[in-house]
């Protein structure tokens, strides 16, 4: 039977490579693997931090080289292109204001909080939704990584510590 305890997946692998995984799903991310690794596995913080933010970032990566090529390859598909034109244009047409406000700054913001459906992934196809150079996107990317990761290192050290102190 599936679990739905990230722990669970990734049992047989040492704590390292399993903070490093789990940091690489895009429902989890760093957000989960930060705490799992301090707090489970006892891996020291500052490696975690590490593991984390490379294991979050490489999808990153991944997803800014590829996905601008797929969709130029289903642009030039007559159907595909004409829905995946009006979709991109409208994506744009509900954000343009706020990314021509904050602009690549407003990345780094938006993948650095680190709440549901904000982070690496989704910081990622934004910038392909609005045409962001690989150049200028991937920079904004992994600094607003390193600040998500320093922030669930941080709560994860002092909300664990209080919550020793006080059960």
């Amino acid at each position: 039977m599936f679990s739905l305890n990230p722990v669970d997946w990734f049992v047989n692998m040492s704590p390292e490579w399993a903070v490093f995984l789990i940091s690489m799903i895009p429902i989890t991310e760093l957000r989960a693997s930060i705490p799992i690794g301090i707090e489970i596995y006892g891996v020291v913080a500052w490696k975690v931090w590490l593991i984390a933010v490379l294991g979050d970032f490489i999808p990153a990566v991944v997803i800014l080289y590829l996905l601008p090529v797929l969709r130029d390859w289903i642009m030039k598909n007559k159907f595909l292109g004409k829905v995946l034109t009006h979709q991109l244009k409208k994506a744009e047409k509900k954000f343009a204001g706020k990314y021509e406000r904050y602009g690549l700054l407003g990345l780094i913001v938006f993948v650095g909080i680190p709440l549901p459906f904000t982070g690496s992934w989704t910081g990622s196809l934004a910038a392909v939704v609005f045409n962001l150079p690989f150049k200028k996107s991937a920079p904004m990317i992994f600094v607003g990584v390193c600040v998500a990761a320093t922030l669930v290192t941080l709560i994860t050290l002092f909300a664990g510590e209080t919550l020793r102190m006080i059960f």
